[in-house]
This record gives structure tokens, sequence and C-alpha cells, in this order.
């Protein structure tokens, strides 16, 4: 990764051009074309370095609900539980952790009934207990990680 792969990084966790062209406008910037921001953000996520573009809304203004979730899953059970849990749309993040409770994840939908019958859905599906943690309050962190100093 260069200079360059980190200046595109820097725009697009903040800065995203909500423009018909925003590939078009962030070559501008850093005078590159169009096809060169492309290509250097497709090499970025064959890497994984980035794991998606995309909007995030502020749930609860939309009146959607959220919760954090956690559950203890064998290590033999992992991978499927893990597949299953990210195939649900409601699933913005999901982690494994070194602790007890070994994968955590955040879920959003329109209702608490829409959560409950997911988490009971996958519960279901993987025989395993999942325990839904709904915030009393919300603290919001905006996180940048800048790439170019």
């Amino acid at each position: 990764m260069d200079n360059i792969d980190k200046q595109i990084l820097d725009i697009i966790q903040s800065e995203y051009p909500i423009v018909s062209r925003p590939y078009y406008e962030i070559g501008k910037k850093l005078k590159l074309t169009e096809s060169e921001v492309l290509a250097r953000i497709r090499k970025l996520k064959g890497l994984g370095i980035i794991r998606r573009i995309g909007a995030n809304f502020q749930s609860r203004k939309l009146g959607w609900k959220s919760t954090l979730c956690c559950a203890r899953v064998p290590k033999d059970k992992l991978e499927s539980f893990v597949k299953i849990v990210n195939k649900y749309p409601g699933v913005t993040h999901n982690y494994l952790r070194n602790h007890e409770f070994n994968v955590w994840f955040t879920y959003i939908a329109p209702s608490w009934e829409k959560i409950e019958n997911d988490l009971l859905a996958i519960e279901k599906e993987t025989s395993i207990k999942i325990i839904s943690l709904p915030a009393t309050k919300m603290l919001k962190v905006k996180v940048d990680f800048r790439m170019n100093h």
C-alpha cells in the first residue's frame, strides 16, 4: 500500500463525495483518473483492507432498534455459527473475542419483535444461546483511521 492508497483511504472514510461520479472527484483531488482510483479501490478490497463501502445511518433517528449480542461458541462450531449470523442483513458488525463469550455482533431492525424473532431463529439453527444487550444510553464515537500523516 503506497501513499496514494493511504490518501484514498483517508478520503473515503469520512469525506466520500456524494456526487454521481465520486471516484472521478477523488481522482481530481489526487491527480489520478477515475479508472486509476477504481483500480486502487478494487485492489484494496481484494486485499481485505477495504471490507465495504457504504453509508452509515443513525438507526435510532430512523426509528430502528439495535442491540449488542454475544454468544459462547465452541471452536468446532465457530465457522458455521458466524456464517449463519452473517447471512442476516441486520448484522452490522461481527467480532471474535478472546473471552468466554467469544462472538459479539450488533443487530439492527425496524422493531424489537424483528430482532427477537431473528435471534431466536439463529439460536434454533445453531443450537447456541445468544445474549442480547440493548443499549440503555447511546454513546457514539466517530472513528477515522488516518492513514496519511
